[in-house]
């Protein structure tokens, strides 16, 4: 168990950055949702929920003394409930890995139209085939980051991704103001269909702003870890992570109206150049971010099996080292087949997109409740009871976001 704590603290805090650099393959697909272009209220509504949960779990882990999320809910809320944590960030980032591979797969397809200067559409080689394409980047360049035991490696990816995410809104909002000939915007919606239809978009806000599961090491990195300093500093980075998403988001609608893609920069001619840049910024981004979620998983995954088989911690590096290959090469190869299987990215999205709500609203809310009920005050001052509410408000929100999602990814997605 220690040797997990450990490996998860130090994959935890090597992936501080990583809150940014998992919502960098969200940015476009989120931004393009044109159900959140006009009202973006809504948004910045859902932002008073994302900080306030990322602000309560930096206060249960200065409580409990944990430095991960799964530990401060174990900590917090009990066994059962931090075991389904555990769970939860496993399939998680077991399907975050899915979608990254798809996002490969969806640029690569433009670029390579581009360099065999043949037809979007057109039967090419077999050398630029999808499934080989992907296959080929993956055994390359995404196996081998995989398999180290520490990623530490990976510091200086972060920088990257960030000039890519400013790069790519960069271009979608100057695409907008001086458009090309041939783009011509479909109908503009200025508000949705139905309410379903904004519960419906739920997943993708949560799956582009969800960067709770990394938000306790980066907060125990701190040179003083303090919840009021670190409510500024979420708030800070979640009003630029909005003005990032609402002007791809905008710019992107209304250049293409409602018949923009799910992955805006798909929208766009494969022969654009400086769109073909942002592809491979974006492609460059996911190579370096499938690792650290990964890393993530196959962390979690690792504890739950110690746990589970009562392995003694001082175990030899050998048996560690099969077993590290083992689940990375399980892993690899099962998110691979179904991303080669599965080319439509809402889908995935969907999915996982309930789970991200769980993130957000139900630990971070089951952990204030456990939090307040754990106080030995006899009278209970009014403050007391408002947290209480609010921690509950965020079960009641998260569970429906879940439920709800969930159940139309089932019923609509995948069974359609």
């Amino acid at each position: 168990m220690a040797n997990c704590r450990q490996g998860l603290e130090k994959e935890e805090i090597g992936a501080r950055k990583g809150s940014e650099e998992n919502q960098i393959p969200d940015l476009w697909r989120e931004g393009a949702n044109p159900l959140w272009h006009s009202p973006s209220g809504r948004k910045q509504g859902m932002l008073v929920f994302i900080i306030s949960g990322l602000v309560i779990l930096a206060y249960c882990s200065q409580a409990s003394n944990e430095r991960t999320y799964q530990e401060v809910v174990w900590a917090v809320c009990g066994k059962l409930t931090g075991v389904l944590c555990e769970v939860a960030i496993a399939v998680y980032t077991f399907g975050t890995c899915i979608a990254f591979l798809i996002i490969i797969g969806d640029q690569q397809d433009k670029i390579i139209a581009v360099m065999a200067k043949e037809p979007e559409g057109a039967s090419g080689p077999w050398y630029t085939d999808r499934k080989f394409t992907i296959s080929l980047t993956a055994f390359l360049f995404i196996l081998p980051l995989s398999i180290p035991r520490e990623i530490g490696f990976q510091k200086y990816a972060s920088f990257l991704s960030v000039v890519g995410t400013w790069y790519v809104t960069a271009i979608v909002i100057i695409k907008y103001i001086w458009p090309d000939k041939e783009m011509t915007p479909g109908d503009i919606l200025t508000r949705p269909a139905s309410w379903m239809a904004v519960f419906n978009a739920m997943p993708t806000i949560c799956f582009g702003f969800q960067c709770h599961v990394s938000s306790v090491p980066v907060f125990n990195s701190m040179q003083r870890p303090e919840v009021k300093t670190w409510g500024g500093v979420v708030t800070a980075a979640m009003v630029i992570a909005l003005a990032v998403y609402m002007g791809t988001g905008i710019c992107g609608f209304l250049t293409f109206g409602a018949a923009v893609d799910p992955d805006v920069l798909l929208s766009y001619p494969s022969e654009d150049m400086a769109v073909a840049v942002a592809r491979a910024f974006i492609i460059l981004s996911v190579l370096t971010s499938y690792p650290i979620l990964h890393f993530c998983g196959r962390a979690v995954v690792e504890g739950l099996w110690l746990r589970y088989q009562g392995v003694p911690v001082e175990e030899d590096v050998g048996r560690e080292r099969r077993r590290r290959v083992l689940q990375t090469l399980v892993w690899f190869l099962l998110t691979l087949l179904l991303a080669l299987f599965i080319p439509d990215i809402g889908k995935v999205i969907s999915v996982i997109g309930g789970l991200a709500a769980c993130f957000i609203f139900v630990f971070p809310g089951l952990c204030l409740i456990q939090a307040k009920l754990s106080e030995m005050e006899e009278v209970k001052p009014a403050s007391w009871w408002v947290l209480v509410s609010y921690g509950v408000l965020l079960v009641t929100l998260g569970a429906f976001i879940f439920g709800q999602t969930t159940a139309n990814a089932i019923f609509v997605d995948l069974l359609a």
